[in-house]
């Protein structure tokens, strides 16, 4: 996520149930690769070229003189393509020096976002057509407006059929609604390959074990286990937090509705309890579609402008969100000690309802901002993944999928590293004692 020019914050992705990524990435003009630098930035960079060389000579002095002889040696032997190489391989040690990545990296730093030099250099007419160009981008940035609006009327239409579902499913949760046995029966995977007379036999133990406990209620602490799975929500939960979220019947989101500025609302549905009053805690976020004006190449599709909890009437005693603190004071003078008792904010889930308020400029300061952002992606990350796939969640399937996706990855990377070593026993002119570096503390010896 990041602050756009109207003081938005930009999602890094929009994942439509489907799987499809409507949203672009977080990558945009101003954060695309480093453009090529005018004369003055050149010279700067062959300057601090220099001062690594210096660094890097610093180091050499300080070497063995044992291990300058060897160095001297192999230089008398080396032919042209030697030369290649040892340019390559000091290039490796330059950037195995910590001083000399601090220097590169405080240089690159102060680069980023400095205009092109080749686009002063281009002749008058031509930058009058590139012009032309980007006054066709901004047209392009308007109809991916005006595209991901019509997505947004997409939601809201198969919002409509999904919520039928979405209630059944909360009916169940809450012990309204009692599925039928043809509703309840699913053929798990491991099943596939048991006998009946194991599965009978699997049948008479699960029942048995059901008469020996107390018959539940519908799916008892069903969204508590749902937050508890998941990492970006269990980080917020607190332990005081748990009682209350066990009263948690239900998550809606609910859009505006046609011609309304964009936003979607997320509704919390809990049955009564000692700890508030509230049936539903709301928590709204307002949302854009359109480029900015000052800049419009920035547009990386809907922002989240701002968002609006709600008041929670909490039962005296029972808010979770402030504690209470005594403190011991000493009068200067007379030495006397007196206790004071302080009410401060306690950490809590329930602190998600009480955002940080954005101020009609859009300044923040980064605390603020940063509040914010994770807000923002904790709000679309409910509306988008939890409230589709929260039986998922429950189960823990759907946190198992974005593992194996993580696994897959190490895999490949495990295989080209195999391959790797494959190629260099398969190959005949191979040493593998000329790749056995000795220890650094042998050097120093």
């Amino acid at each position: 996520m990041y602050m756009s020019a109207g003081g938005g914050i930009s999602l890094p992705f929009y994942r439509h149930r489907s799987g499809l990524s409507f949203f672009p990435g977080t990558s945009s003009l101003r954060s695309a690769a480093t453009p090529a630098q005018p004369p003055d930035t050149q010279r700067s960079i062959t300057r601090d070229s220099a001062k690594m060389a210096d660094i890097d000579n610093k180091d050499q002095a300080e070497m063995d003189p044992a291990d300058m002889e060897d160095v001297e040696e192999v230089e008398e032997e080396e032919t042209g393509e030697d030369e290649n190489s040892k340019a390559r391989q000091l290039t490796v040690q330059m950037m195995q020096n910590p001083q000399i990545l601090a220097a590169l990296q405080e240089r690159l730093d102060g680069l980023n976002g400095s205009p092109s030099g080749y686009m002063e250099s281009l002749p008058k007419v031509v930058k009058r057509r590139v012009n032309a160009l980007k006054n066709l981008q901004v047209k392009c940035a308007h109809i991916e407006a005006k595209f991901y609006e019509e997505v947004h009327e997409l939601e809201r239409k198969y919002a409509a059929l999904y919520q039928p579902l979405f209630d059944k499913r909360s009916d169940i949760v809450k012990a309204a609604y009692e599925p039928t046995d043809e509703e309840c029966e699913w053929k798990a995977d491991e099943e596939e390959e048991l006998t009946d007379e194991m599965k009978e036999k699997a049948k008479l133990e699960e029942e048995k074990k059901d008469e020996e406990k107390e018959d539940p209620k519908g799916i008892p602490e069903f969204w508590l286990t749902v937050f508890k799975n998941v990492d970006l929500l269990s980080d917020m939960l607190q332990e005081h937090d748990e009682p209350i979220l066990k009263h948690l019947q239900d998550i809606k989101v609910k859009f505006s509705d046609p011609g309304q500025p964009m936003s979607f609302t997320l509704e919390f549905h809990f049955e009564p309890n000692d700890f508030f009053t509230n049936t539903v805690l709301t928590k709204t976020y307002k949302m854009r579609s359109e480029p900015d004006e000052s800049d419009p190449f920035s547009f990386d599709g809907p922002e989240i402008m701002s968002c609006a909890g709600c008041t929670i009437d909490w039962t005296k005693g029972k808010n979770v969100t402030l504690k209470t603190i005594k403190k011991k004071q000493k009068h200067k003078g007379r030495g006397t000690v007196r206790t004071v008792t302080k009410t401060v904010p306690n950490d809590s889930f329930f602190n998600f309802f009480t955002p940080p308020e954005v101020p009609e400029n859009g300044e923040l300061d980064e605390d603020s901002e940063a509040v914010l952002a994770a807000d923002f992606e904790i709000g679309h990350f409910i509306r988008e993944r939890i409230v589709p796939r929260a039986v998922l969640y429950f189960t823990g399937e759907a946190i198992e999928d974005d593992d194996d996706d993580y696994d897959e990855e190490g895999e490949e990377a495990d295989d080209e590293e195999g391959e790797e070593e494959a190629d260099e026993e398969n190959d005949p002119d191979y040493d593998p004692k000329k790749d056995a570096a000795p220890p650094a503390e042998c050097k120093q010896q």
